[in-house]
């Protein structure tokens, strides 16, 4: 690697350190507290779940490990995760040696010398991951080839390696920031994919694979070495938008390592340690003294190191713009990966079914055409002085579009506010566009897999096609249905007297009492019953679901700053995300502003359910702007500032009949623009 580049990864690394101390120190003390996995609920679940559902755990283990004595779910998860880490089955060292076939040496030929560049290993049947500054090119790639099963046999003797040339030709993909390559490895003589010999690593973009506090392994050739392995004397302590932080014993030849849980999933591309540095944000060697290129790396004084997260580099993946031929490519990594097949199918909402005979209710969600999901943009560099950042942020039914047509058309509605209010329009570009409506379609589709019967009559159509077949997510549904209507002043049935028509259809209480619920909310607003139902189901479904909080926030995060000022518009189930999100920024984001639109942060069942709990102002929002028509039954517990402490600045706006919803028509009036506008000028 140049010195240059590793001059800027380093200090990159460095930074991110410094800028998680806090983060770090919380965990460190509940460590010291006796805390063996201080991570949040919803990751703790979602470990658990994985270890579960793949069997990495012995049943009778847990089983044992939970029945002598009733524990809450947080409880219970930290049991599981500790019957994981304390006791490893057999199979734990094998599959460590399966994985470790498919680590390879990377070497270049320079000046009529081979000299070891770093560590690379197969994601696919043909394709090699490393790093950026490993591979920077595919020119710097067609120089290299690999050595697969560079290491010692069980005798401790060198076993005779297996070299394979690279085909940057064929495929060749890198990123700087991420710091990732992928190449094509060409098969040897005679041979298949060298996958098919030595096997490969199915990367995964699902959460669930690795919590604070779990130790991770890493296999690579150090310093050019025979393959070396660093496993289980070490953890994970820190986790950001895109990198992980752990301690592990490795060295600059393990740069393009994989990270590896216990169940040998890889986790994160190793790709640099990182160093102690001084107040200037010098590299600093053991001696104390500032660190120079020349003096070698292994002078400096390392604190950690650093990985890069395989979903963020999944991710990337799936927005490039490739050739059939590529995309066939990525696609053979496997379902998981995100990057291929009906796994990672966009899938739009349904249309509300016809009335007519019995019919199987449709799932929430339908297959899709689209093959990849899109994922978020982000504001070009430089935008607002490049200390400010512009964040719009999207509710439900934004699956199967582009992005960059939301954002303009966001932009558009904003730029119609500014000019009435006679400020300067913005550039689309300058925002961030965090984009999760496939992600959250996908994972609401998996939340809502099974099917169900329902007469679908005129009166239970939305009521019951609409409702969730979770049963936690379906009372949450009804408890914000019902609240919503109540707020609304739907009449009560009268005790001993007639019920009104929709409960006496026969189909049930609950079903009758919840359609006519919806009914009242269509009949009081601008919106129809089934535009209601679904806002509301979703918006269940989140609060409801850990999976699918997860799912979003992350998706929210891989596209949102992580330094500066922060002005955050966000409508509909986004702003229930926004209020959640003020929870997991980087600590280098300071929000200045939040706009919400649309939003149903005022009813009891949507703000006692927010991680950033409620109903108060989060701590790191300064100024709040919301914004509600009273056409709009989802903004149906608005005002917010009776119900929320230290609360916004209410405004109430009268949106257009046919968009009484619309994020569009809510940026439209100057009264908001203005507000927005105001914190995008100089600082």
């Amino acid at each position: 690697m140049c010195s240059e580049e590793r001059r800027r990864q380093l200090a990159a690394a460095a930074a991110r350190y410094r800028e998680s101390s806090d983060e770090r120190g919380a965990v460190e003390r509940q460590q010291d507290a006796g805390v063996a996995f201080p991570d949040s609920e919803q990751a703790l679940a979602a470990r658990a779940t994985r270890l579960l559902e793949r069997h990495a755990v012995p049943a009778a283990m847990v089983v044992e490990a939970l029945r002598a004595e009733s524990l809450a779910a947080p409880a219970a998860y930290e049991r599981i995760l500790g019957v994981s880490k304390e006791l490893q089955a057999w199979s734990f060292l094998p599959r460590g040696a399966r994985a470790a076939r498919t680590v390879a040496r990377i070497s270049v030929r320079e000046n009529g010398r081979e000299l070891p560049l770093g560590t690379g290993f197969l994601v696919s049947p043909g394709l090699l991951m490393t790093n950026h500054h490993v591979l920077t090119d595919a020119e710097a790639a067609g120089r290299c080839f690999v050595e697969f099963d560079a290491q010692v046999t069980v005798d401790n003797t060198p076993q005779a390696p297996i070299r394979l040339e690279l085909e940057p030709g064929g495929f060749f993909v890198a990123d700087q920031r991420l710091d990732f390559a992928l190449v094509l490895v060409a098969a040897g003589p005679g041979t298949g994919p060298p996958g098919q010999t030595f096997g490969w690593n199915r990367l995964s973009v699902q959460p669930g694979k690795l919590v604070i506090g779990e130790p991770v392994n890493v296999i690579g050739h150090p310093m050019g070495r025979l393959k070396e392995i660093a496993v289980r004397d070490n953890m994970l302590q820190v986790r950001l938008d895109d990198f992980l932080q752990y301690r592990t014993d490795t060295e600059p030849g393990n740069s393009g390592s994989p990270v590896f849980n216990d169940q040998w999933e890889v986790v994160a591309l190793h790709h640099s340690g990182v160093p102690k540095t001084d107040e200037r944000g010098q590299v600093l060697r053991r001696d104390g003294q500032v660190w120079r290129p020349g003096d070698g790396d292994d002078a400096i004084d390392w604190v950690s190191n650093e990985g890069v997260r395989v979903s963020s580099i999944l991710r990337h993946l799936a927005a490039l713009p490739l050739t059939e031929r590529e995309r066939d490519l990525l696609t053979e990594m496997g379902p998981e990966s995100g990057l291929g097949g009906a796994a990672v199918a966009a899938v739009p909402a349904v249309t509300p079914p016809a009335p007519g005979p019995v019919t199987a209710a449709p799932g929430p969600l339908a297959a899709a055409e689209a093959a990849v999901p899109h994922t978020g943009l982000r504001a070009r560099d430089g935008a607002f002085g490049g200390k400010r950042h512009l964040v719009f942020l999207h509710g439900r039914s934004q699956e199967g579009k582009d992005p960059e047509k939301l954002r303009r058309e966001w932009a558009a509605g904003l730029n119609q506010g500014l000019v009435r209010a006679g400020l300067a329009p913005v550039d689309p570009a300058d925002a961030w566009f965090p984009y999760y409506g496939d992600r959250l379609a996908q994972a609401l589709s998996a939340h809502e897999a099974v099917p169900r019967l329902v007469e679908a009559t005129s009166l239970t159509t939305e009521a019951e096609a609409a409702a969730p077949v979770s049963p936690t997510t379906r009372a949450v549904y009804e408890e914000i249905v019902g609240e919503a209507a109540a707020r609304w002043d739907i009449p009560q049935a009268v005790p001993g007297g007639e019920r009104p028509a929709a409960e006496r259809i026969g189909l049930g209480d609950v079903v009758g009492t919840l359609q006519r619920q919806l009914s009242w909310l269509a009949g009081r607003s601008d919106l129809d019953a089934w535009t209601i139902a679904l806002v509301f189901r979703d918006v269940a479904a989140y609060l409801d679901d850990p999976g699918i909080r997860d799912t979003v926030l992350d998706c929210v995060l891989d596209t949102t700053p992580d330094e500066g000022e922060l002005i955050l518009v966000s409508h509909s189930l986004g702003t229930v995300v926004g209020m959640d999100l003020t929870t997991r920024l980087s600590p280098g984001v300071r929000p200045i502003h939040l706009t919400t639109a649309g939003s149903p942060l005022g009813l009891d069942s949507v703000y006692n359910r927010l991680l950033s709990g409620g109903p108060k102002r989060p701590e790191a929002v300064p100024d709040w702007l919301n914004a509600w028509s009273p056409a709009d039954a989802v903004a149906i517990g608005c005002p917010l500032a009776d119900d929320w402490a230290d609360g916004p600045t209410d405004l109430a706006v009268l949106n257009a009949r046919d968009r009484a919803h619309s994020i569009v028509e809510y940026l439209s009036h100057a009264e908001v623009a203005e507000v927005i506008g105001r914190h995008l000028g100089p600082g």
